[in-house]
């Protein structure tokens, strides 16, 4: 599902228009972005969190080469789904 995907369903389900349902959806966006860049979780009730984690240094392997190499420290995002989304997924899969 892409962005405007999302627009073309705010549109049919909602009927607010395409340019208004694209607004909302970058609003949204847009301070998930802020909240990631300070460091804060989002949280959505019956979806799940997005978290940012500090990923440690590390030693890694180049696979090409097999030189070894230092992996430097990074931020990531990662998403746990709520139970709510994890039994909807599994009844949909029966």
């Amino acid at each position: 599902m892409t962005k405007a995907d999302l627009v073309d369903r705010i549109f049919e389900k909602i009927g607010l228009s395409k340019k208004e349902a694209l607004e909302i959806i970058e609003i949204l966006f847009d301070t998930m972005k802020q909240t990631f860049v300070e460091g804060e979780s989002v949280k959505i009730s019956g979806f799940g969190t997005f978290n940012v984690r500090q990923k440690m240094a590390r030693r890694g392997r180049n696979p090409k080469t097999g030189d070894d190499l230092e992996i430097t420290p990074r931020k990531v995002i990662t998403f746990r789904a709520s139970n709510q989304l994890k039994s909807g997924i599994e009844k949909r899969n029966v």
